[in-house]
């Protein structure tokens, strides 16, 4: 059965199509279609009375399975269609409804070919024939059950016919449809050339490709270029690309009424082989209502299985922010020297913050404070958000009249291949990663870093002294910078936990590493990758970190465990950026197969799937209100998404090259990306998401409107002279700091 989300719709154009095979004579459908004619029950009805062709296969596959000794398989069909042991070993006269079709003995000569006629023009598989089992995961399925698909296979001469012949039709109808029905071309393309290739068809496939690959959309050019490289059977057995395209649907979202104009088509051309193809590998999301534009489809289109299902986002998403912990802010110290002169007694009162009192409330679209276990607020805790309170009473205002300044840290000299950067949140540490596989940190402020003592010095301290904290710490190993030697392959993701006493790495070697930034040792290596981990990243709350990398699939740890709390699958590429949601009940992931997800750290089901990305994606950032995200990506957009209903609502266009770093404000007033091309950019954000009107019929059908204001929310362009921006942090006063290596 075809994925079509209108199962009555599908029945007919497989009733209509298969007639000639299916088709008694009388206007029965056979016990493979479910139509309301049918008494099919669980699969008990399916009663050896069915046509005469239909008894004939039947006997032609279960003489073919005993043949090769799948007895257990032969039981199961045998259970299924109704037969007794004895069934099977005679030769059937004509049933019930068969129209007197002659006698065909089940041991024949007539069984293979049988069995090949069935194989060409039939689209339904023996029930023997089961999804394939994950035999080391989700993301890696058997090849042989894979590449079994495409055994069925029509005239090669005939599918440029057969692909011209829907291509005229697609470009013949009015132009409300035919955006809408250029979606088939690509999927359609791509699995009729694998078909091709796959049954030893090399010359007809080199000319299929050479004839019809020019038609596709530009973003698909390098899948495109992959798939050209498999000219042999030989190439498809472990291509990585080729599974993709092999076990996932192809997801086309389509109105009703185009979906009938293609049904009607197909219908009357009974060209099996390309509804055969639709059956098999794509997923066709049928909505009532206006076709979508051309402009519309492209905003979506480009993932490497299309469109995110309407169902995959229609979870809810607790968006919110959780309510903070109620914290006393001490007076400051000159508001205490100046009661004291007044000669009234030194007395610290409460004073109520403007952010702490805001935070009091409960958002309505926030997740129960206790949804998922957080850490306790540690006294050294509440002392630093005490700090940040006391420095968000200074913090700027930005906006279009009043943008930040911005302090680029340039890597000079960086000979060991820089790859990633990352900031604590109060911005006194840095710390890079490194292609020769070392980590270094930096303190960007006058105090040094400084181990802890041995533990002989340590027992000689009076841990009652108040200045306990500095008396711990060893003088003789201050120094400005700090190596941290352990990983055995290049370092491409790193990240401070927000108490700044741990930092975490990950590297091509497989592993994600915790660092003490105490004694500057590595604590804890965690292994449960097998290929190389491109990013991690710490939860806002500390305590838990996600993990991502070539192997597919997103890691949820907790420091104090060796194994992953959870496993998030469900990518076609490599996970290539993670970040947590600001309240830190969910996961965004962005990969190599041009889709983000966002993952329920509760339940670890996906909860979003947001396409619209031309190629693999690099950086994501959060609005700090939870509501927003940006992204981007090697295609030079910047993506803005409403988290809460799953949909694009802007498109900033200006970079060049890779988009490797974004960074919302404080406020959320305004959004910095930095890029390969040398450029920060400054957006206004503000302004974006307030022209967004988003109502029941967008959320459900996908009818967005991106205005092309690219410009008039850009605010600034900021140019360096040869340095990439990899990194990009906003201080709790919203100054913007940005971090790159020169490369001369």
């Amino acid at each position: 059965m075809a994925a079509v989300q209108d199962g009555q719709l599908n029945l007919e154009v497989e009733k209509d199509i298969k007639t000639e095979i299916t088709n008694d004579g009388s206007g029965n459908i056979n016990a493979n279609s479910s139509s309301p004619g049918s008494t099919s029950s669980g699969g008990k009805s399916k009663s050896p009375a069915g046509s005469g062709e239909d008894q004939q296969t039947l006997l032609a596959v279960l003489q073919f399975l005993k043949r090769n000794k799948l007895t257990e398989s032969v039981d199961i069909l045998r259970r299924e269609a109704g037969l007794s042991a004895d069934d099977s070993l005679v030769s059937e006269s004509a049933g019930a409804g068969s129209g007197g079709v002659p006698n065909v003995s089940a041991d024949g000569g007539d069984a293979n070919s049988l069995l090949s006629r069935v194989s060409m023009a039939t689209p339904v598989a023996p029930p023997a024939t089961a999804a394939p089992k994950a035999s080391g995961g989700e993301d890696q399925p058997d090849v042989n059950v894979v590449l079994s698909a495409y055994s069925q296979q029509g005239d090669p001469v005939l599918y440029p016919l057969y692909y011209n012949g829907l291509k005229k039709f697609i470009e013949s109808v009015l132009d409300c449809h035919r955006a809408e029905l250029s979606q088939v071309f690509y999927p359609l393309f791509v699995h009729m050339y694998l078909e091709l290739v796959y049954n030893n068809h090399e010359n007809e496939a080199k000319q299929f490709f050479e004839k019809f690959s020019g038609d596709q959309e530009c973003y698909y050019e390098e899948d495109l270029r992959i798939l050209s490289s498999m000219s042999k059977k030989e190439h498809m057995k472990g291509n990585e690309t080729m599974l993709d395209f092999r076990t996932s649907k192809f997801v086309l979202r389509i109105s009703r009424d185009s979906y009938q104009l293609l049904k009607r088509h197909l219908q009357e051309r009974q060209n099996n082989q390309i509804w055969n193809i639709i059956q098999e590998h794509l997923y066709i999301d049928i909505f009532d209502g206006m076709p979508r534009s051309k402009s519309q489809i492209d905003a979506m289109s480009g993932s490497l299985a299309g469109e995110g299902k309407r169902d995959a986002n229609k979870a809810k998403v607790f968006y919110g922010l959780l309510k903070e912990p109620e914290i006393e802010v001490p007076l400051d110290d000159e508001d205490e020297e100046a009661e004291n002169e007044e000669g009234k007694p030194k007395k610290k009162k409460p004073k109520k913050d403007s952010m702490g009192s805001k935070s009091k409330k409960q958002d309505p679209n926030a997740p129960q404070q206790t949804r998922i276990p957080l850490p306790e607020l540690k006294d050294s805790d509440k002392l630093d958000k005490i700090m940040n309170m006391k420095e968000a009473t200074k913090k700027i205002r930005l906006g279009p009249d009043n943008l930040p300044s911005i302090c680029f840290y340039s890597f000079l000299n960086a000979y060991q291949g820089l790859t990633a950067v990352d900031f604590t949140d109060d911005s006194s540490l840095i710390a890079g990663g490194f292609a020769d596989s070392t980590v270094r940190v930096w303190s960007v402020t006058p105090k040094k870093l400084r181990r802890v003592k041995s533990a002989a010095d340590l027992s000689n301290i009076d841990k009652e002294s108040d200045d306990v904290l500095e008396r711990i710490m060893d003088e003789k190993t201050a120094s400005e910078s700090k190596i941290l030697y352990g990983h055995s392959g290049p370092v491409y993701g790193i990240s401070f936990s927000p108490d700044r006493n741990y930092l975490l790495s990950s590297s091509e070697d497989g592993t994600v590493r915790l660092w003490s930034l105490q004694t500057f040792t590595c604590l804890v290596g965690y292994k449960g990758h097998n290929y190389p981990v491109w990013d991690t990243q710490f939860s806002p709350y500390g305590y838990y970190f996600i993990s991502g990398g070539h192997d597919r699939v997103a890691r949820l740890w907790a420091t104090d465990h060796y194994q992953p709390l959870r496993m998030f699958a469900g990518h076609l590429a490599d996970i290539t950026c993670t970040r947590f949601h600001p309240n830190s009940n969910y996961v965004a992931t962005g990969s190599a197969d041009r889709t983000i997800r966002l993952w329920d750290v509760l339940t670890g089901n996906c909860v979003r799937i947001l396409t619209g990305h031309k190629g693999p994606i690099h950086s994501l950032a959060f609005s700090p209100n939870g509501k927003f995200m940006a992204s981007g990506a090697t295609d030079g957009r910047v993506l803005l998404w409403d988290v809460g209903h799953g949909l694009m609502v802007g498109e900033l266009k200006g970079h060049t090259d890779t988009i490797y770093a974004l960074k919302f404000s404080r406020d959320g007033e305004i959004l910095a990306s930095g890029s390969m091309d040398n450029t920060v950019k400054l957006w206004d954000t503000l302004k974006a998401f307030d022209d967004v009107e988003l109502d029941d019929f967008t959320a459900a059908t996908g009818h967005i409107h991106l205005p092309e204001n690219s410009q008039e929310l850009l605010l600034g362009t900021y140019m360096t002279k040869s340095t990439p921006v990899i990194h990009l942090h906003f201080t709790r006063r919203n100054l913007l700091l940005a971090a790159g290596a020169y490369n001369p």
